[in-house]
């Protein structure tokens, strides 16, 4: 790595100060938005497919590869860089982001990091850390506006983000490594399709025989149909109940004759 690509991580409390501002007038506008490895969680992916009107199996063959966790052999999605000498984003112009209002939460935390891990096994809440991700080509730090991370978050709209990405990675970190074999092929197609791709989720569960093998209580079918949010919120519960087999409250098994997992 050379010296201008140089990137340290610096630790700050929730409620400590920092300098930053991005805009179009500074000199490094926009050299942060290429060569990214940008990992995308499961509700950037439904903002941006929203935003840019595409159904979920489209934009991920549009904009995304896929890759392997080699300890548990989960899929997860990257953004693919386009093909040119400096790799920039898909969604870059020279205006600068063409999907600002629905730009993944990563983006938004800029120029923050941020840590998290479960408080206790019984316990939904969470710990956070957070650090500043400095870069030599910066020159945000040097602006006149301050935040705490706290008030970053809030001005940056990550609120409706870590509502959503929190559970789900905790769902994620419970999950055990799978097997390789065809039970663990269908476990992994499964965690892929209620994380990332809604639209054939939400067609598994309504053009399938899934209503007449579990009971989803108080489940509102019809919102969860319509809404994008909410078929993510309950498609959490899913796998935690169908990969995990932790008990639900809101979905019941009326037939065992299938495995919760399998696709039909």
């Amino acid at each position: 790595m050379s010296s201008k690509d140089q990137t340290t991580f610096q630790p700050i409390q929730r409620d400590t100060a920092f300098s930053f501002r991005c805009h179009p007038g500074i000199a490094c506008f926009n050299r942060c938005c290429a060569k990214l490895n940008l990992t995308l969680t499961p509700y950037d992916i439904v903002m941006l497919k929203t935003f840019l009107q595409l159904d979920s199996g489209l934009f991920l063959d549009r904009y995304t590869r896929i890759f392997f966790d080699r300890r548990t052999g989960l899929p997860s999605v990257r953004l693919e860089m386009l093909e040119n000498e400096e790799k920039t984003c898909p969604f870059l112009t020279s205006e600068g982001c063409a999907v600002y209002q629905a730009r993944p939460a990563a983006c938004r935390l800029y120029p923050l990091g941020r840590a998290t891990a479960r408080v206790c096994a019984s316990n939904l809440g969470v710990t956070e850390k957070f650090f500043l991700v400095r870069e030599n080509h910066c020159l945000g730090f040097n602006e006149d506006l301050t935040w705490t991370p706290a008030e970053w978050i809030k001005h940056e709209g990550l609120g409706a983000y870590l509502e959503i990405n929190d559970p789900w990675q905790q769902a994620v970190a419970e999950l055990p490594p799978l097997r390789r074999d065809g039970d663990g092929e269908k476990k992994k197609n499964m965690f892929f399709m209620a994380s990332y791709n809604l639209n054939r989720f939400r067609t598994f569960i309504f053009k399938s025989s899934f209503f007449e093998r579990f009971d989803l209580g108080s489940v509102k079918k019809e919102e969860i149909y319509h809404n994008d949010k909410s078929l993510l919120i309950f498609a959490i519960e899913w796998i935690q109940f169908a990969l995990i087999g932790k008990q639900s409250e809101l979905i019941k098994v009326k037939s065992r004759e299938n495995r919760p997992y399998q696709e039909t």
